[in-house]
């Protein structure tokens, strides 16, 4: 058997101890779209969702798809056709998996509080070789929402003692204080390094890449009337602990979008209108890379590795090696490695956000 040159995605919806997910309802044309505790969409992962209490849903959080008629999670896939899906040389170096986790978030409500540990703090401390640095991609906010924001970094940092007795209290008021609100909006895109406090607002759907883990630490035990149990706060472990991931220095809200924001660089234009876009570089982070494709009439791309795509705007078509499929907003597909053309096509304009393995 010989994979197929474009692979579609299902939906891939996902626990989490938020609400939200409306917008991934709507784009999957559910009957009546609402908010819940599955505001995800993981995409094309390899990786497990770490939900405390749900254990025996032993594949949350793992892709599957169908080809031929088979039934198979995406990371098996991988082990059977190493070569042809993954290459030999990404293989030989991660395995079977693609060395990100690739999502989709749609919050209704403000996320806790958390923070997640570095790649060295992860070697040192959780026998994992990578940690979860992570990047935002911010595609739409909700209409009720008139000030969309996150959380990045102590602008007003606490003493760690201080802050301590805060989290055993939970006192909310005195977590919050040591932050200012970001104000952010569509197209924007920012990276959020290992060890910084941080937190998304309410109404914000965007699309979000990591390290290959669901590492996190949690000093808020309550969101949206769900109230975490001890063990999913700290990652089973105690305050001392977590605060110990913390990067404590001060960050202004200017330094966070000087350093922390980014900016497309145009890497080539294709005819008049169709034009790829580097948002996340080597420059930002070692772990991933993301392009965006903007696609109005045909365009024939060619990559040095696999990658996943994700249409963030538009619709048109797909076609590599005998297959051609429809693809509109919110659709996602898997290039394998061999696949050695893709061609896209749409007349009204299509955007898709490509992510990448490290070079």
């Amino acid at each position: 058997m010989r994979i197929p040159g474009v692979i579609l995605l299902p939906p891939n919806r996902v626990w989490r101890t938020y609400l939200g997910g409306r917008t991934l309802d709507v784009l999957e044309k559910k009957e009546n779209p609402e908010d819940s505790p599955y505001p995800e969409d993981w995409i094309a992962s390899t990786t497990r969702a770490n939900n405390r209490g749900r254990e025996n849903f032993k594949d949350e959080g793992l892709s599957r798809i169908e080809v031929d008629n088979w039934d198979i999670l995406l990371k098996d896939l991988f082990a059977e056709f190493r070569e042809e899906a993954l290459g030999a040389e990404h293989f030989s170096k991660y395995g079977p998996n693609t060395q990100f986790l690739l999502k989709f978030l749609d919050s209704s409500i403000r996320l806790h509080i958390q923070c997640h540990p570095t790649a060295e703090f992860a070697k040192k401390n959780l026998n994992s070789p990578s940690g979860k640095a992570e990047a935002y991609i911010i595609l739409r906010t909700r209409e009720e929402v008139e000030n969309p924001y996150v959380y990045l970094g102590f602008q007003n940092p606490p003493k760690r003692e201080e802050f301590k007795q805060a989290i055993l209290r939970q006192e909310i008021g005195g977590i919050l204080s040591c932050f200012e609100k970001i104000p952010v909006k569509p197209g924007e895109v920012f990276i959020v390094p290992g060890g910084l406090p941080h937190a998304i607002g309410e109404g914000i759907f965007m699309v979000e890449i990591m390290e290959p883990t669901d590492f996190a630490v949690r000093i808020e035990f309550e969101r949206g009337g769900y109230v975490l149990p001890e063990e999913a706060r700290f990652m089973g472990r105690g305050v001392d602990f977590a605060l110990s991931m913390f990067n404590f220095d001060k960050i202004s809200v200017d330094e966070v979008r000087k350093k922390n924001f980014l900016h497309p660089k145009l890497i080539r234009r294709y005819n008049d209108a169709s034009v790829e876009y580097s948002l996340i570089d080597e420059e930002a982070t070692r772990c991933f890379r993301v392009k965006r494709l903007d696609v109005v009439g045909a365009v024939e791309k060619e990559e040095e590795s696999f990658y996943v795509g994700i249409v963030t705007r538009g619709n048109g078509t797909v076609s590599s090696a005998g297959f051609t499929g429809e693809i509109r907003t919110g659709d996602k597909f898997f290039v394998p490695f061999r696949t050695d053309r893709v061609r896209f096509e749409s007349q009204e304009g299509m955007d898709i956000v490509l992510a990448l393995p490290p070079r």
